[in-house]
């Protein structure tokens, strides 16, 4: 049995970064609604538990509480920004508006020598004092320490930005140590589960095989499974550890769309099938699916078509499987978290792209989702430890609808761009552990670009399409997340602390556009532009090869 972390997440968008950092400590942890039962608590036996942040503020919302059985169990308890807020209301202080509101980079000192900081700074004052980098987000402030606390932290805008009751274990930062911006942040956390709660580092991934495998023989039983394989990496992993569970008592059903990057279909036949001896039944749909997309250019309504054929193709050679009981999934943790699916049941639904348009219900079959606890580095690092090849557990992220949603506007002639240009891509960019960059080439009069006839877009007329290689900054997913919580301004305050290896030069640009350019009239290569106000879009996504 795995020692636990309980996270109680009050509504912060940032909660996820909390327990990617736990289990980065190789501690099992899960994120819970605030509002959980007392007994729910006591059941989950938590090591310790950490309070999230919240958008909320205590004078205001009454009800964001935590549990009492959290103060009654007796473990550590972090509260972060709101969590901190709470825990000193709950415990007496007092918390108030603050006059100076903080959104971004502070410079924070720690105080006190307590468990949590004591020894952790980035540089010290000409008066000696410890400071540490850190991101704040808060309107908030405490401005009377509860009963037993003392002060751990501070700045000259927030006289308590930390507060710590050594003798219970309860520590609290105003600051967000989950996020990459604080530069300790990620030795905060580990330094609370490991040493304060005494947790075991036991949750790894290639022992984790051992467990999902018996869990799995033990929920199928002699039963049958059925898969719907898509050839990401999700699916692909979950293939591959219910086959090492059951054997050839797994079938997949791998349905070509058409909207594949190139030789993608291929690489997923000969994997599962030929070097991983995996039952694959391939459908080339490709035809039906290119057919009803006709004349379609909304996204959402080109997603859409594209779900519910994938459900017809699939249902049709579902039913087919006589013996199958059981439909798996590749569902992965944040899936659940975000559509509310936590285990306390307060909503299971998944998202409609995940339970691939509700097939469970249509086909009798019981759902089966091996991955439901891990996060998406944890599903990566679970196929490596599987055997599956290095670029198909590190490939780029790739959307389910694939090239339909890529592509602006119909999807009339589809053809994918070759190797080379995708090699180019990758020559420069950042290793994949470190970010993945993106480069669009979007139509003439995509907004922000100059405007062009519609009739004088595309080939169909003789003329060069109007083209423009559009980049995106290089930043990894939890910076991406962290972004979208603070807003553009702080954002762009930060500092994006790239190395020239991070960057790809121009001379990359030029080229990779060429390339694309002239691949329009190979059968080989490329994807031919359209005649029409929207000519192309290629998603080139730039991950280095191994």
């Amino acid at each position: 049995m795995h020692d636990k972390i309980l996270i109680l997440d009050f509504g912060s968008q940032v909660t996820q970064l909390i327990a990617r950092r736990v289990r980065e400590a190789h501690v099992f942890c899960e994120i819970h609604p605030n509002d959980v039962s007392d007994a729910f608590v006591r059941e989950f036996a938590p090591k310790a538990v950490i309070l999230s942040g919240s958008h909320a503020s205590t004078y205001e919302e009454h009800d964001l509480r935590a549990p009492d059985a959290v103060w009654q169990l007796g473990v550590p308890v972090l509260g972060i920004c709101y969590g901190m807020f709470t825990m000193a209301v709950q415990q007496g202080g007092q918390v108030e508006a603050s006059s100076h509101r903080e959104f971004g980079y502070a410079e924070v000192r720690a105080r006190g020598h307590t468990k949590l900081l004591d020894g952790l700074e980035d540089f010290a004052t000409d008066a000696g004092h410890g400071m540490l980098k850190v991101w704040m987000s808060h309107g908030d402030k405490v401005t009377q320490l509860p009963p037993g606390f003392t002060l751990m932290a501070s700045t000259p805008s927030c006289p308590i930005a930390g507060m710590a009751d050594e003798a219970r274990g309860l520590y609290g930062v105003q600051f967000h140590p989950e996020v990459t911006h604080t530069v300790k942040g990620r030795e905060i956390i580990e330094r609370f589960v490991l040493q304060i709660a005494g947790a075991k580092p036991d949750w790894v991934m290639r022992d984790y095989i051992e467990e999902a495998v018996a869990r799995i023989r033990e929920q199928v039983g002699s039963d049958e499974v059925i898969l719907g394989l898509s050839g990401g990496v999700d699916s692909s992993v979950a293939a591959a550890l219910i086959h090492k569970a059951i054997g050839d008592r797994l079938t997949c059903v791998f349905v070509d769309h058409g909207l594949l990057r190139l030789d993608e279909g291929l690489q997923v036949m000969q994997t599962f099938a030929e070097q991983m001896h995996v039952k694959v039944i391939g459908v080339d749909a490709s035809e039906a699916f290119l057919g009803c997309l006709a004349g379609v250019t909304d996204p959402e309504a080109k997603r859409k078509i594209i779900g519910r054929e994938f459900v017809e193709v699939f249902t049709k050679e579902a039913a087919k499987l006589k013996q199958a009981k059981w439909l798996a999934q590749g569902t992965i943790y944040p899936d659940v978290i975000e559509s509310g699916g936590a285990k306390t049941k307060k909503a299971t639904t998944i998202k409609s792209h995940h339970n691939v348009g509700g097939l469970p219900a249509t086909l009798g079959l019981k759902l089966l989702e091996p991955l439901r606890e891990l996060f998406k580095d944890e599903v990566r690092e679970l196929g490596v430890a599987l055997g599956l090849p290095h670029d198909m557990v590190h490939r780029h992220p790739f959307p389910g609808p694939g090239l339909g949603v890529r592509i602006l506007g119909e999807v009339a002639r589809l053809r994918r761009a070759a190797p080379s240009c995708r090699r180019d891509l990758h020559r420069g960019a950042a290793r994949h552990h470190r970010c993945r960059q993106r480069q669009d080439l979007v139509p003439a009069d995509e907004p922000g670009l100059r405007g062009v006839p519609a009739g004088e877009v595309g080939r169909g007329d003789g003329r060069w399409p109007h083209l423009r290689l559009r980049g995106r900054a290089p930043r990894r997913a939890d910076q991406r997340l962290h972004d979208r919580r603070l807003g553009r301004t702080s954002v762009c305050a930060a500092e994006a602390r790239l190395g020239p290896d991070h960057q790809r030069g121009a001379r990359h640009q030029s080229r990779c556009l060429r390339r694309v350019v002239e691949a329009a009239g190979d059968d080989r290569v490329g994807v031919r532009p359209a005649t029409g106000a929207h000519a192309m879009l290629l998603v080139a996504s730039a991950r280095p090869e191994p």
